[in-house]
């Protein structure tokens, strides 16, 4: 199997159900909320490790109880926490998560430590990008840190992952051709191209990523799939399984952390990102992040099952 090192956020989330996402100026009743280790990165990672997968964690925290406990959970699921840099001075990230009764969820994300990881703090970890096969970007750290590491994976051959979320519409079009996949979801894909209207085109929207130099595209669709635009398989929808929506926060996260799993092991692209909703229709069955992200053991149950 491959090696997979994911460079990006630290969260510890406090999700709060709610029976409606509140609007501006309104006061809503919570039914009850919860703390859980969360991050787009960590997030990842994590599923990763959960699934079986040889990884590392690249990222930034702060000196304090958040961090220790974000620290200890990715070890305990295999992760290589070596290359996490503690800051002084500033806090771990956290986030605060609002999840309605259809499961939907809106996020508030306080960066702390996480818009501290400079571009020098990857340099003292290098060797942990020159180590890995597959390295795994978001957009939750600082732009010019995002740039070098998408630089000095390409140039070193290994294969780049990004996750464009939180998307921005002035994403530099120059580091486009050093990625091997992009996978943004509808909303994030409307606001790379700075087109609201790309998700009525889903086929022409992730040609224009292609045309801007991506080789592979895949955007989630949520209950429809995922559309992939790649030269090396067929177009079009990779569909979804069925399942119960409780609770969407980690399934972009999982989704990603799946997909590059199975990349590692040596399958296509249209069977990891196979694999990938399957996992991912778990994860949208369960509450939290990081605590509804299913193992290998009982992916591999389910795989058995199903056959």
């Amino acid at each position: 199997m491959g090696r997979i090192l994911v460079v990006g956020s630290l969260n510890m989330d406090t999700t709060i159900a709610l029976p409606h996402i509140p609007v501006v100026g309104e006061t809503v009743l919570a039914d009850n909320s919860h703390v859980n280790p969360g991050g787009k990165g960590a997030n990842q990672a994590y599923a990763i490790g959960k699934l079986g997968g040889n990884v590392g964690m690249l990222g930034a925290i702060g000196n304090d109880k958040f961090g220790e406990v974000l620290t200890c959970n990715l070890r305990d699921a295999c992760v290589d926490v070596s290359g996490l840099v503690t800051k002084t001075g500033v806090s771990t990230g956290n986030a605060i998560i609002y999840v309605n009764e259809q499961g939907d969820n809106c996020i508030v994300v306080i960066q702390g430590a996480n818009a501290m990881l400079s571009v020098k703090n990857v340099q003292w970890h290098s060797d942990m990008i020159m180590e890995s096969d597959i390295v795994i970007l978001q957009m939750e750290i600082p732009m010019d840190t995002i740039s070098y590491v998408i630089h000095t994976a390409a140039k070193a051959g290994k294969k780049v992952i990004l996750d464009p979320a939180p998307a921005v519409s002035d994403f530099p079009k120059e580091l486009y051709p050093y990625i091997d996949i992009i996978k943004p979801n509808e909303t994030e894909l409307g606001i790379l191209l700075n087109n609201p209207n790309a998700v009525g085109n889903i086929t022409a929207s992730a040609r224009q990523l292609r045309e801007y130099g991506v080789k592979n595209v895949v955007v989630t669709l949520g209950k429809q799939g995922a559309y992939v635009d790649s030269d090396e398989c067929v177009k079009g929808i990779v569909p979804s399984y069925a399942a119960k929506t409780v609770d969407t926060t980690a399934a972009g996260d999982t989704f990603i952390a799946a997909m590059a799993v199975k990349l590692a092991e040596g399958a296509a692209l249209m069977d990891a990102v196979d694999y990938a909703n399957l996992v991912s229709s778990i994860v949208v069955s369960r509450k939290g992040a990081q605590s509804s992200i299913p193992t290998r053991a009982e992916m591999d149950s389910i795989i058995a099952l199903n056959n």
